[in-house]
């Protein structure tokens, strides 16, 4: 019994469509499970490359299929992450009023159009499925919990006209006891608070970053009339209230611009609340049930500072947080309903690993494709890859880790990884500036080998294994000046324990630079920069590392490191831009008095904004057609000219609204370039 479960948007990578509601159609994602057990699964941002793609997940369906060796006609369920009566009110919402757009207003017309179109296979409308938002989230969760029964808890931004759900597991059925309404959405309710600090959807988690630097005391009781806590675990949020109180009493950040320690104090403030909320709902919820077991899901279940809060009250003898927590984990929940409901549940068994993506390919696949980057790139192959990289990092290197198999959800945890020595304090700062261009206070974490951990880390006595990056835990005092590159400024970690069962290169690789240096952490942080999702494949890979200043890179047994260039090795790339970039000359007011025609870029996803580029430029690139060899594109101009296009083309190149590429026929293998080692 294969069962497909589907998140995200509905319209292609090429195409625009003006955005939903920001509640709904982001971070697609594809999951398949045969008679309950998980064989494959994938964001579609880490194929098409938008970060939280609205996107519909196309290309993560085709991966799915492939793994499971499956044709779309094969499948015997396909559930989408919504109810249909949910989807068909925002479909008359944004095409309603367009009646020549040709959209069909009923979600499964759609859907079935959609999966036709993509896969040339007519597909019965009796075969798909519209699942409820928030019991996807929840069953994400308690199925692949372990547990035989089980408080759950579901919240986030939003979906089917409600912000969450508690419910008890029991076996494997849920049964719903109450659910939050849209307009008490903690997820809403965060991110009404943070565009006073120059931030918007999808940047909660850099505000929970932030929070640690400042006092909630300072703005604690302007936060409390943001919300009231009633009896029987009851809340209400005032949504309206908190950007115009918020206004009034400080001065709003732009984005982009420093932090105040009223900032920090803000952000204090706000996650304190969130907490305070949180925990009153599962106070009740635990006294009443009896329940002694948590699991988590829903978007604001991702807030790591919170659920390690409650790890440490005892409230409960044991948690569970589903490590894609977000709408993406809604795929993996729909599939799970559907395969329950065709009496294949999923195992009582606790998920150990999400390593559910594609794979690399074989040794020489991957061998050709960073072949064709010669001319960049010095390469060895290697047979102890472990103790070659350890050997680097305690010497300083900061190196990009790709191995196996690519992770679910939004936590690179040791397959697609950047990973450096964790005691030098000032490479937290040195990774922010040189590779994820990002704000200096954002923290990074720690990975131990699941055997020290509580050498390292103050862990709570009910409290096992941590592999998922889940929660935020203490870091015992005397080994905080010893991890200084992961111990953030309130003496505490995003911790994510390694098992050698569950990840054995990776448990290698720290375990050989703790036989190195005696500590056995190393900093992880995922392998991307500040405009794209994790890297995928292995050209992703080479992208990311040739526009960062990272010191080295590993794919497979591959020790990768950078050369200059020649002009000829720049020349011999091929330039196209991606699905979702387009070319477009609009005019604009460069004075109050003058206008003229701009050139820009700009993408087919709601949040990508529009970078200018020269009129030279634009010309250059709208005469492509697929792709161009860079050299031919330029070789008629010269001088000071040709350079400034050059380097305009690389800006954009790490903006990611270019692509540039070996030509295909540069493939070839490394046997006349690497030696072992």
């Amino acid at each position: 019994m294969l069962c497909l479960g589907l998140s995200g948007g509905l319209d292609k990578v090429h195409e625009y469509r003006p955005a939903l509601s920001h509640t709904f159609l982001h971070d697609g994602a594809a999951v398949m499970v045969r008679d309950g057990r998980v064989l494959a699964a994938v964001e579609e941002e880490r194929l098409n490359r938008i970060k939280h793609s609205n996107k519909f997940p196309a290309q993560a369906i085709r991966y799915c299929l492939a793994a499971a060796g499956a044709q779309l006609k094969d499948i015997d369920r396909i559930a989408f992450y919504a109810t249909e009566s949910y989807c068909n009110a925002m479909l008359r919402l944004l095409f309603g009023s367009e009646t020549q757009s040709g959209i069909p207003l009923d979600a499964r017309t759609l859907l079935q159009l959609m999966l036709s179109q993509e896969f040339d296979t007519e597909i019965e409308p009796s075969r798909l499925s519209f699942v409820s938002h928030h019991h996807a989230h929840a069953t994400s969760a308690f199925a692949v919990s372990g547990y035989d029964e089980g408080l759950v808890l579901a919240i986030d931004g939003g979906g089917d006209f409600l912000s969450g759900m508690v419910a008890i597991g029991s076996g494997s059925r849920l049964t719903q006891l109450h659910t939050f309404p849209e307009d008490g959405s903690l997820g809403l309710f965060y991110l009404e608070a943070i565009k006073c600090l120059g931030y918007g959807l999808f940047d909660e988690y850099k505000v929970m970053g932030l929070a640690p630097y400042g006092d909630s005391s300072r703005f604690r009781e302007l936060f409390q009339q943001f919300y009231e806590l009633k009896e029987n675990g009851g809340y209400k949020i005032h949504l309206n209230d908190i950007a115009p109180a918020l206004e009034h009493d400080i001065h709003v950040r732009g984005k982009g611009m420093p932090f105040t320690q009223e900032h920090k104090d803000v952000s204090a403030a706000l996650q304190e609340a969130l907490e305070r909320i949180v925990f009153h709902v599962l106070r009740h919820y635990r006294e009443v049930t009896g329940m002694k077991r948590l699991c988590l899901a829903g978007g604001v279940a991702h807030n790591c500072t919170m659920t390690g809060k409650l790890l440490y009250t005892g409230l409960f003898d044991d948690i569970f947080v589903q490590p894609a927590a977000h709408d993406a984990g809604c795929a993996l929940g729909a599939a799970l309903m559907v395969s329950e409901e065709q009496g294949r549940p999923a195992p009582r068994e606790r998920l150990q690993h999400v390593y559910w993506g594609p794979a690399l390919g074989d040794d020489h696949a991957v061998e050709r494709e960073v072949a064709a980057w010669r001319g960049h790139i010095d390469v060895q192959r290697s047979a102890n890859v472990a103790s070659v990289v350890a050997e680097w990092i305690a010497n300083g290197s900061v190196v990009g880790w790709v191995q196996g198999r690519s992770e679910f959800g939004p936590r690179a945890l040791g397959n697609r990884s950047i990973v450096a020595d964790p005691r030098p304090a000032k490479n937290k700062d040195r990774i922010n500036a040189i590779v994820k261009k990002r704000e200096g206070y954002r923290p990074f974490a720690p990975s131990v080998l699941e055997e020290h951990a509580a050498e390292f880390f103050d862990l709570p006595k009910t409290a096992g294994a941590f592999p998922f990056m889940n929660f935020v835990v203490q870091v015992r005092d005397c080994k905080r000046s010893v991890l200084g590159a992961v111990t953030h400024v309130d003496g505490t970690a995003r911790l994510q324990t390694v098992s050698r069962r569950s990840n054995p290169r990776y448990w290698e690789l720290i375990n050989q630079f703790h036989k190195r240096t005696g500590v056995p952490v190393l900093l992880n942080t995922s392998f991307n920069n500040n405009v794209e999702p994790i890297v995928q494949s292995v050209t992703d890979a080479m992208v990311t590392f040739l526009t960062t200043d990272l010191d080295a890179l590993v794919i497979g047994s591959l020790l990768i490191t950078k050369r200059v260039a020649t002009p000829e090795d720049w020349a011999a790339l091929r330039v196209s831009l991606p699905a979702y970039t387009s070319l477009r000359r609009t005019p604009d007011h460069v004075t109050a008095e003058c206008r003229e025609i701009v050139c820009e870029t700009y993408t087919t996803f709601s949040d990508g904004g529009a970078v200018r580029i020269s009129p030279d430029l634009f010309e250059l690139l709208h005469g492509i057609k697929g792709d161009a060899a860079l050299g031919e594109l330029l070789a008629h101009v010269k001088g000071e000219r040709r350079d400034a296009i050059i380097l305009e083309l690389r800006q954009l190149w790490e903006k990611r609204r270019i692509c540039l590429r070996p030509a295909a026929n540069n493939l070839g293998d490394l046997r006349d370039q690497a030696h072992a080692t």
